[in-house]
């Protein structure tokens, strides 16, 4: 992955060339058609996905929650919390995604805390907003 291309995802705008190679080492992308479901509600989390092309949709038993496009994540908030997804996530249209693991967000901890410390206040605002 293109460390320029990061720079695109919000959570990751603010951060320093090095940290953003960082991320840009570890991270894979993933395309995905319209429909695929990217995260289950109850499952347990295992990575974060930031969209880079594409629309989705965010359920919470089954009542409609937000919508998401370019720059937003996923995932984070189980990944960090070592918690079960909080909401459904479905693809509205084919997207490009960008995904990290747990395993990559541990590495991060170490060789780019502040990415990690990013996310963690992505976690806090989006716990202040609901």
């Amino acid at each position: 992955m293109d460390a320029a291309r990061l720079k695109r995802i919000s959570v990751f705008a603010d951060l320093d060339e090095d940290a953003l190679a960082k991320i840009a080492g570890l991270a894979a992308e993933v395309s995905v058609p319209a429909g695929k479901e990217l995260v289950r509600e109850g499952d347990y989390s295992y990575d974060v996905l930031a969209i880079e092309e594409g629309t989705a949709r965010v359920e919470r038993r089954g009542r409609h929650l937000a919508d998401l496009g370019p720059g937003d994540v996923i995932g984070e908030m189980g990944v960090l919390e070592r918690d079960q997804r909080n909401a459904t996530v479905v693809a509205t249209s084919p997207m490009l995604l960008m995904t990290l693991t747990s395993w990559d967000i541990r590495r991060l901890r170490k060789s780019a805390p502040e990415a990690v410390d990013h996310l963690r206040g992505l976690v806090e605002q989006r716990r202040e907003d609901a």
